[in-house]
């Protein structure tokens, strides 16, 4: 009986539904693996189909394909060369299992199902699939394996029932979904489950953008004793083997750390990048415009963009109106030069000259008010999806966070787009992020390596420039006292009275609250943007649009 299991672990970046690129990219990593001396290589949850599948799973001409593709790569294994294990959906008679195939010697040896099932924020997996039994362990080439998926070894009942029935390390493949903080959360836990079961750990994740989920890579593996055997790192596809050995405390494995960034800002403006570039990139789309104001929300959109694409795939236009002030059209001018994107200016006075003459006789004795700040900015959303449709180019929304909550957009006019990647992002960390960004470039992205916006934009006060002298705050209150009441009432649930207990006055926290329920037909509306907090809008808060629950504010 050999005594070391060299496992290569395969974060790898899949595509949804692409079943025979998704076999492509296993097939390489087996083969990398086999140059390197591995016995067995361990790939992401739901490999083949692509995770998340959501509704292509009720497709039987689906579930059976991922099944005729397992079967391949198991006669893969006949040569000689490392096991597999690989995850797919599995059907069984009626029942329908989220699974675990370990592939060896030509066939498939063994097949484990997803006991926990998460059910909450963006995943939704009872709907589709039926909990397997509590597994007991695998056996790969003379090793005991505890082989768990993702939502198993978040709860003790998994890894102690495969501990007692004879593990000697727990292995888990994941699809868990990148969430700001939510990296320290996890090795905590892990750490956890390796206490209460005195076996190592290794956890298998993805990488990569499916719709507004994104997959942050940094599979890791722990020893028995809680200290790190492997880090890989976030947000890039890459292998790595480590070496198991069996010893009289079970198995160890030497140290094998690639250095993983831990800077909370960094990790977001990767989330952001990469959840972009696969929108872009996995539906087919050449490139992405869209409207620079001279502001800061779609001065970091384009940064991020050009990071993402590269400045060749990026195309700026300026909208001005009779509002716009001479420092957002030299900010603007200024952000796409140092960029290196193409920048156009387009003025919208003449579409709004159209939308007076046609709407005059009909508002005529009424004053002005939002009604034409909203012509404005559909104008420029009419202007920006022309662009769009004749070009080919996605059009990127650059809402925030804060604005989607409160409503602070125009639907059909600035809303307009395919995408947003700040759409999960609150104005404060906006500001954060493009100070960051000014500073360093992360290392891999597409754009200059310098300053991608001039601090004017970051400094100045935050204006739609629908009117003269606008600023946000003269209809929302301070971005940092609303940040931190949005955060209490999305994030945590708080209720009114709680939030008012960390000091905040009874009618800001009501009004905020007014605003966040009543702005959700708008958010119905939106396009999908990068999943960053713990509670995105659309898959992860789901609330309805008729609501009565308003009357209980005071």
């Amino acid at each position: 009986m050999t005594n070391t299991l060299t496992m290569a672990i395969a974060q790898l970046n899949l595509h949804v539904g692409a079943i025979e690129k998704n076999v492509e990219k296993i097939i390489a990593a087996r083969k990398n693996a086999w140059q390197t001396g591995a016995n067995l290589l361990v790939t992401p949850e739901l490999g083949i189909s692509g995770y998340p599948p959501e509704d292509l799973v009720l497709k039987p001409a689906f579930v059976a394909a991922c099944r005729a593709a397992a079967e391949r790569l198991a006669l893969e294994t006949a040569d000689g060369g490392p096991a597999l294990v690989i995850g797919l959906p599995w059907q069984e008679g009626v029942a329908l299992y989220n699974a675990a195939c370990v592939l060896d010697a030509g066939k498939i040896t063994a097949v484990r199902k997803k006991y926990e099932l998460p059910n909450y924020g963006v995943f939704d997996e009872k709907r589709v699939f039926a909990p397997g039994p509590v597994p007991r362990p695998v056996q790969i080439r003379g090793f005991r394996i505890g082989l768990m998926i993702c939502e198993d070894w978040w709860f003790p009942t998994v890894p102690a029932a495969l501990a007692r029935a004879g593990a000697e390390i727990l292995v888990t493949i994941n699809g868990s979904p990148f969430e700001d903080r939510k990296q320290g959360q996890r090795l905590e836990l892990a750490q956890k489950r390796v206490v209460e079961t005195r076996l190592p750990f290794v956890f298998a994740a993805m990488t990569g953008g499916q719709d507004e989920i994104v997959f942050d890579g940094a599979s890791f593996a722990l020893n028995i004793d809680q200290s790190i055997a492997l880090q890989m790192p976030y947000f890039v596809e890459a292998q790595i083997d480590c070496a198991w050995e069996r010893t009289h405390r079970g198995l160890v494995a030497e140290p094998k750390i690639v250095p993983a960034q831990s800077d909370r800002l960094e990790l977001i403006y990767r989330a952001m990048a990469m959840g972009l570039a696969d929108y872009v990139n996995k539906n087919g789309f050449p490139g992405v415009i869209l409207g620079l104001s001279g502001g800061i929300d779609s001065a970091l959109s384009a940064a991020v963009a050009v990071d993402a694409l590269g400045p060749s795939r990026v195309r700026a236009l300026m909208l001005p109106s009779r509002y716009t002030t001479v420092h957002s059209l030299e900010d603007a001018e200024t952000c796409a030069r140092m960029l290196g994107v193409r920048y156009d200016s387009i003025s919208i006075e003449g579409p709004m000259a159209a939308f007076e003459s046609a709407l005059g006789p009909l508002f005529a004795g009424l004053r002005t008010d939002t009604t034409e700040e909203n012509i404005q900015a559909r104008s420029r959303g009419l202007i920006l999806m022309a662009m769009s449709n004749k070009f080919g180019d996605m059009l990127l929304t650059t809402g925030n966070k804060s604005e989607m909550s409160v409503g602070y957009a125009t639907l059909y006019g600035d809303m307009c787009g395919g995408f947003s990647v700040l759409k999960d992002v609150y104005k404060s960390t906006i500001v954060d992020l493009a100070r960051f960004r000014n500073a360093q470039r992360p290392s891999g992205l597409l754009g200059p390596d310098a300053a991608v916006m001039p601090e004017r934009v970051i400094d100045k006060p935050p204006s739609a420039e629908l009117k003269y002298d606008q600023t946000d705050q003269d209809s929302l209150p301070p971005y940092g006292q609303l940040d931190s009441i949005l955060e209490l009432l999305i994030e945590q649930d708080s209720s009114i009275e709680e939030v008012v207990a960390t000091g905040y006055d009874h009618a800001l926290v009501a009004r905020v609250w007014r605003m966040l329920d009543r702005a959700e037909y708008k958010r119905r509306q939106a396009p999908p943007g990068v999943k960053i907090t713990a509670r995105a809008f659309g898959r992860d808060r789901r609330y309805p649009i008729t609501n009565g629950f308003t009357c209980l504010v005071k």
